[in-house]
């Protein structure tokens, strides 16, 4: 079995998110949770740095371009927020890339609370009656 790194800091990372869903609960846009959280850290006293510019470099020449994920928290993890209403492989694909070309070894990878299920269901207004 694996061990998981950064343990306390990812439980203390989780947490903060789910007093924001508690709070907030779903159906928000993404920037939303991401205020949240920002606030919901300062007050668990997480050190967390929104959308830093992390440099990438390609055959030991510097990007122009640069990878800002929602948050580096601890100094050390990657924190996304995706709103879906479930991870696929494309998205944890993704995370590994940021963190192989950025140096760091942990991310998660956080549904922004869209729904409260895993099925998504419309919602459509009643037609004015004639």
């Amino acid at each position: 079995m694996t061990e998981i790194i950064y343990k306390t800091e990812s439980y203390a990372i989780i947490a903060a998110c789910l007093e924001v869903y508690n709070e907030k609960g779903c159906g928000f846009l993404e920037p939303v949770y991401q205020e949240c959280l920002g606030i919901e850290f300062e007050c668990q006293r997480i050190p967390a740095i929104p959308k830093p510019s992390l440099t990438l470099s390609y055959r030991t020449r510097i990007l122009t371009k640069n990878y800002e994920p929602d948050y580096v928290c601890f100094g050390k993890i990657i924190v996304e927020l995706k709103p879906v209403s479930a991870l696929t492989d494309e998205h944890r694909a993704q995370l590994l890339n940021y963190l192989h070309a950025t140096g760091f070894e942990l991310g998660l990878l956080l549904i922004s609370a869209i729904t409260r299920n895993w099925n998504t269901n419309a919602v459509r207004r009643s037609s004015p009656q004639s």
